[in-house]
């Protein structure tokens, strides 16, 4: 039902896209002001479908159901902030989520699964030293293999990002060791050693659920 307003929407940025760069006057302001009006467009449709999700979620845990993922139900999965995080966190714009998580990890202090979220959105906005501290401060708390896996992986993409590469592979080992079954490790160990490829993480957030 939406596929009309997002072609008039694709339209519109292409035109704005092609005529903004050689625009002049009237015309430029003009095109200035549809961009204004895409992006509120934009962002109201965003936190429209976060709120509809939120209101879903709500709905099926009221019929006693969830998700396939969830083996878990943990008290902060229920909360507003922790929902929208994981909506904006799935769109890609992690400042907004790592926001949301932030609020969830003020009001649930013990959260190890939100200051997971909240890492993992800071790293993808590059800004390790704020990922590194969240996870390092996780690290010590649980005993979950997968969930140090996952730290540890993190960690070693932190490090290759800083060109420490010795430090990297080892905890590209040491993530691998402690689940074999986690492939992402090797998979970075392997780009480390290659000197080619792209870094993984984060692709295992859900199984954290």
């Amino acid at each position: 039902m939406f596929q009309h307003v997002f072609a008039e929407m694709n339209h519109m940025l292409e035109e704005i896209a092609e005529m903004y760069p050689i625009a002049k006057g009237s015309q430029k302001q003009e095109l200035g002001k549809k961009w204004q009006m895409l992006k509120a467009m934009s962002d109201g449709i965003i936190e429209e479908w976060l709120s509809f999700e939120e209101r879903m979620s709500d709905v099926r845990k009221s019929w006693g159901l969830t998700d396939s993922v969830q083996q878990v139900e943990l008290p902060e999965m229920k909360s507003g902030t922790f929902i929208k995080g994981q909506g904006y966190y799935k769109l890609k714009m992690y400042s907004h989520a790592a926001e949301q998580f932030k609020r969830t990890t003020e009001e649930f202090q013990d959260s190890l699964l939100a200051r997971i979220y909240l890492a993992m959105s800071y790293l993808n906005m590059n800004d390790t030293r704020e990922a590194g501290r969240h996870f390092q401060w996780v690290l010590p708390l649980t005993d979950n293999k997968r969930l140090r896996s996952i730290i540890y992986n993190a960690l070693g993409c932190i490090e290759a990002t800083h060109d420490h590469m010795d430090k990297a592979q080892e905890y590209f080992t040491l993530a691998h060791h402690i689940d074999p079954t986690f492939i992402e490790p090797l998979n970075n160990l392997d780009v480390c050693q290659q000197k080619r490829g792209s870094l993984q993480f984060g692709s295992q957030l859900a199984s954290l659920m």
